[in-house]
């Protein structure tokens, strides 16, 4: 088992790139094959990151588990180092769950023009993207792994995608690598201000805390190379405006991985290398990143309230949902962190559910525009208009369901940040943050009222519209037990994130 331990970072981000390469070098024609196997390849992954969740010690979750370390590039002193503590092991699961169940989905479901062959190997690329960014434990590994994802979502988009799909892509594309630049940059500040174990530079993450880089203006510049790179992902307020794009255009399953994960590997670059690596400098733009997350939060919710498409509403409320987790990570608080590592997780759930289901309505309807669908899905597809009902219902923070923790906790971290940090600075980012959710709830009620309730318009009235289809019901069914399975038992969470979020928060006092 020891050598399983060892290896088992490596299967889980390994196996689906692997799959991708199988299903590349298959004729184009074997189209059930191709869904067989990007099934297997991903259930696999998904499967071993399991394992790993039922062998990881919960007791020493500030520990690196199934740690590997081997040489890769020994002229820069660059390693292929992985491990997961109680930070990173939610994302790996969220990640091969929500990547297997989108799967799962496009098995009936691929949008035009069809090609399932290149569809599932970049989905499966996609993957090994996503999980390798929260296993890397060395910057140069992090660095390929995070520019890895760009490649398979910007041809999801392109050649998948709807309406201005080209114009997203490309949209998508520059605005993250833009970012990816600068955090390049503080990535090789950092390492030729570093001296490794042998008096040479490193790139290791580990080795990294604690060291002196230079004086405090240098710092700062580091700190803000990084802050330019994961802020954009995440996105933050004012780097947010190629998310509606994205997201209106991406194809069902590339919104829901967009949304469910990869927005997420920019907080979690905050908590894995900016906050441990330079946590006075973190200290200092706690403050500033806190502000533009309380933007964040009332920008995206009063854009929802102006959508008129289903996607773009979704997406815009994303921007609110990640504000409230960089509010969390602003407070530099064992609660704030935790609340944000939560409220990623939560997100990811609730929605992707919701992606999923706007992709589905899109089919039976063929459009998004609110105003066109006119009301009525309650009567028309019942099923369809209750699963809506309970994810919408979920978003706006509902106590019981899993988009409540999240966010509470934010904010009460808000109420009594790191020492150091102006209480009543937080505190009115608290009662900001508070407003927020109350437009959260008036947004997406409005969405339930519009869509799903009075009587089914006209040009409807005769259409012959499916409801919940065995395969939806496939991928969602996980989705729907998770969104209530967390809100009622949050320690679900809590318990692998307390003591790495608490060894982390411990340097800010």
């Amino acid at each position: 088992m020891e050598a399983l331990d060892t290896w088992m970072l490596t299967l889980v981000v390994g196996l689906p790139a692997l799959g991708a390469i199988v299903i590349s070098l298959m004729p184009k024609e074997r189209v059930q094959e191709i869904k067989g196997l990007s099934l297997i390849f991903s259930g696999a992954a998904m499967i071993f990151s399991f394992v790993a969740l039922m062998r990881f010690d919960f007791d020493n979750a500030k520990a690196f588990q199934f740690y590997v370390s081997k040489t890769w590039i020994k002229t820069i002193n660059s390693n292929y180092t992985m491990g997961v503590d109680g930070i990173a092991l939610p994302m790996i699961v969220l990640t091969t769950v929500l990547t297997f169940l989108c799967v799962i989905y496009s098995l009936k479901s691929i949008p035009k023009p069809g090609r399932p062959k290149a569809f599932f190997a970049l989905i499966l690329l996609l993957e090994t993207g996503m999980a390798g960014t929260f296993t890397s434990l060395d910057l140069v590994l992090f660095f390929v792994f995070w520019e890895l994802v760009l490649v398979p979502m910007f041809f999801l988009i392109a050649v998948w995608g709807s309406e201005r799909k080209e114009y997203s892509a490309v949209k998508f594309f520059l605005y993250t690598l833009f970012g990816s630049v600068f955090m390049l940059l503080a990535f090789l500040a950092m390492y030729f201000r570093s001296v490794g174990p042998d008096g040479g530079h490193t790139f290791d993450m580990l080795l990294l805390r604690g060291q002196n880089f230079g004086s405090d203006a240098f710092m700062n510049l580091i700190f803000l190379g990084l802050f330019l790179g994961f802020a954009i992902k995440v996105p933050m307020w004012p780097f947010h405006t190629w998310l509606p794009d994205a997201h209106g255009d991406a194809p069902t399953v590339g919104s829901v991985l967009l949304a469910g994960i990869m927005l997420k590997m920019g907080t979690y670059g905050f908590i894995r290398i900016a906050l441990p690596i330079l946590p006075d400098t973190a200290h200092t733009w706690a403050p500033w990143i806190g502000g533009l997350a309380v933007i964040s939060i009332l920008y995206g919710a009063l854009n929802c309230l102006a959508q008129r498409d289903i996607k773009r509403l979704i997406a815009f409320s994303s921007v609110g949902h990640m504000g409230f987790v960089m509010l969390g990570i602003a407070t530099l608080t064992p609660i704030g962190i935790n609340a944000a590592i939560f409220g990623m997780v939560a997100h990811g759930v609730i929605t992707g559910m919701l992606f999923f289901l706007a992709g589905s309505v899109y089919e039976r309807y063929h459009t998004r525009d609110i105003p066109t669908i006119g009301g009525g899905m309650m009567h028309k597809m019942p099923r369809m208009g209750s699963l809506l009902s309970y994810a919408a219902i979920a978003s706006l923070g509902l106590p019981g369901l899993a988009g409540f923790w999240g966010e509470i906790m934010a904010l009460l971290a808000a109420f009594n940040p790191a020492p150091g940090l102006s209480n009543s600075l937080f505190r009115t980012y608290m009662v900001l943050g508070g407003v927020g959710t109350i437009l959260a709830a008036g947004y997406l009620l409005w969405l339930v009222q519009r869509v799903n309730l009075g009587s089914v318009p006209e040009q409807w009235a005769k259409e012959p519209l499916d409801d919940v289809r065995p395969t939806e019901w496939a991928a969602w069914a996980p989705l729907l037990v998770a969104i209530v399975g967390l809100g009622v038992y949050p320690r679900a969470v809590f318990d692998m994130t307390d003591g790495a979020v608490n060894a982390l928060a411990r340097v800010f006092g």
